[in-house]
């Protein structure tokens, strides 16, 4: 057999053995990531929290009277995704990578471009921290 016969033969048994099928879906990683800043923001209270993602949209040039609620949204992609709710009735989704980088949207936006709502999940919820400030200081 010819060499230039024999390569045909041998791509036209490779190229029989696909027979139609999907290929297989890539394995998706389990492994979550998070920087130690990431970590920290679930353990920090109302007012530290706020006072960090206050100074995250300020950094970016945004505005926000009075924070009124934080939450904990999702996980997307390889970020932490929370929300900040402020006085002058704007929400905003925070999300922050493992790297520490910081990217604020309007979480109007969000759906219309694929991203999470922004719903926060119970357990994570928060204020402005004013309150237990005020608390303190009576006490």
């Amino acid at each position: 057999m010819s060499r230039k016969a024999l390569t045909f033969t041998a791509a036209m048994l490779l190229a029989g053995c696909d027979k139609g099928e999907p290929p297989a879906p890539p394995v998706q990683s389990e492994v979550v990531v998070r920087s130690p800043q990431q970590k920290k923001l679930f353990e920090l209270g109302d007012l530290d929290r706020a006072i960090a993602f206050k100074r995250a949209m300020n950094e970016q040039g945004l505005r926000c009277p009075q924070m009124v609620k934080t939450g904990y949204v999702a996980r997307y992609r390889d970020m932490d995704v929370w929300t900040a709710g402020c006085s002058d009735d704007r929400q905003w989704a925070i999300f922050i990578g493992a790297n520490d980088s910081v990217q604020v949207r309007l979480c109007d936006n969000n759906e219309k471009l694929g991203l999470p709502a922004c719903k926060i999940q119970p357990g994570t919820e928060g204020g402005t921290g004013l309150e237990e400030l005020k608390s303190k200081k009576k006490g």
